[in-house]
């Protein structure tokens, strides 16, 4: 009888012991989260679950715990984001996506991207601009995001040949933007090629409604003047139209003004 009473005694002595330890986490726990050192807290939490008889409310616990996970690897994810470690962000994110479908990260994640995108955008640094709009609408489902990705890829295009370059060589633009990019810098040659064939025809058909309505003559110094300034035009417009094809082969705008600016010489 008495071995039996002091096992009941140790066992009551154990329960006590377990239970005072997991007030002293749960104390501990609560402190973490009052700090916002939510990993801690979360450890701590799970602590006082590892514990047999812990004597806690252990659907309060997990509520917390609900709220807390979610909101530790949206954090990891978003600092991910402010050193520019893009990859590892769309990573950490996903994996947050699929362990807390309902936490509306994906939504998060996206307005996140679209943020950056701004932000590059404003500072002028347009391919920046595009690669973030572009997470943000493919990785995150963010529409919002695709019309500023269009517009940031064409000023980065008009940025790029404004530097004289006509190549994405040694451009850090994402591989889904690649081939807008491309099409925005031919575009940009051909629209400079084509100002320039426009405004050698203009300065010519000019010259030559004078002749028609009979003030001057196809020899008369401003009518030559003015023929020499059109095809001046014409030739400038040449390598800019041809630049446009480099990139583009199948632009037939871009064919069809040069071969009239050829023609024209």
């Amino acid at each position: 009888m008495k071995r039996v009473v002091l096992l009941m005694v140790m066992v009551f002595i154990s329960v006590m012991s377990f239970a005072q330890d997991s007030s002293e986490l749960m104390t501990q726990a609560n402190a973490a989260v009052e700090s916002k050192d939510f990993e801690k807290a979360i450890e701590l939490f799970e602590s006082v679950l590892a514990i047999p008889d812990h004597g806690q409310n252990v659907d309060n616990i997990n509520a917390v715990l609900g709220q807390l996970r979610p909101a530790v690897a949206k954090t990891k994810a978003s600092d991910a984001v402010d050193n520019k470690e893009y990859d590892k962000a769309i990573e950490l994110y996903k994996a947050a996506i699929a362990d807390y479908p309902d936490a509306g990260i994906e939504e998060q994640a996206g307005k996140i991207f679209y943020n950056e995108g701004i932000k590059g955008y404003k500072s002028e640094d347009f391919v920046e601009a595009a690669n973030c709009f572009a997470i943000s609408q493919v990785d995150f489902n963010y529409e919002k995001a695709e019309k500023y990705k269009s517009a940031s890829l064409k000023k980065a295009a008009e940025a790029l040949v404004a530097e004289g370059k006509s190549s994405i060589d040694g451009v850090s633009v994402s591989e889904g933007n690649k081939a807008e990019l491309l099409e925005n810098l031919a575009k940009v040659f051909f629209t400079q090629g084509y100002e320039k064939y426009q405004a050698g025809a203009a300065t010519i058909k000019e010259a030559t409604e004078k002749v028609n309505a009979g003030s001057i003559t196809t020899l008369d110094d401003e009518y030559t003047s003015a023929v020499a300034e059109g095809k001046k035009s014409f030739e400038q417009a040449i390598p800019l139209l041809k630049k446009a094809l480099e990139i583009d082969p199948n632009n037939a705008n871009a064919s069809k003004v040069l071969a009239a600016c050829e023609q024209s010489l």
